[in-house]
């Protein structure tokens, strides 16, 4: 795992501190979970506060266990299981297609630049099966072996 080195400089807001405008983005599309009134338990850590524990984490790298609590983000184990929920109700993908659709209706996407990658996209008819790999040595260059 690579830790970013980054430094903040005075006067900057600190990369992971949820800005209003993100907020306002991100807080419509978070899953509601109500609180169970027969065994309420502790109060659910603000939601907020948890991205901005998630971000911490995902901005310097740290392991998820050694996400300072002094900071007021609740603990690693919080900030991940919240991050799994909401990638599991599609927080992140709905937010992605959301500022895609509002940058193309603002003219603001070039998609002559648009690629596919392979990695993401799975190829239905593509590339020889791994027990019918053809072999790269010319069809002359086989016969005299």
């Amino acid at each position: 795992m690579m830790v970013v080195d980054q430094v903040v400089r005075k006067g900057q807001q600190q990369p992971w501190v949820v800005p209003d405008d993100l907020w306002d983005r991100i807080h419509p599309l978070l899953p509601a979970v109500p609180r169970r009134s027969d065994h309420p338990g502790r109060k659910r850590l603000n939601d907020r506060k948890v991205l901005s524990g998630i971000l911490f984490v995902l901005y310097t790298g740290i392991p998820w266990e050694f996400l300072p609590q002094e900071l007021g983000f609740g603990s690693g184990m919080t900030c991940w299981r919240r991050l799994r929920d909401w990638n599991e109700a599609g927080v992140w993908q709905r937010l992605h297609e959301s500022l895609l659709a509002e940058l193309n209706a603002a003219d603001g996407l070039d998609w002559s630049r648009a690629v596919i990658d392979g990695s993401h996209i799975r190829a239905m008819k593509g590339g020889p099966k791994p027990d019918r790999a053809r072999s790269t040595v010319p069809e002359q260059a086989r016969n005299t072996i």
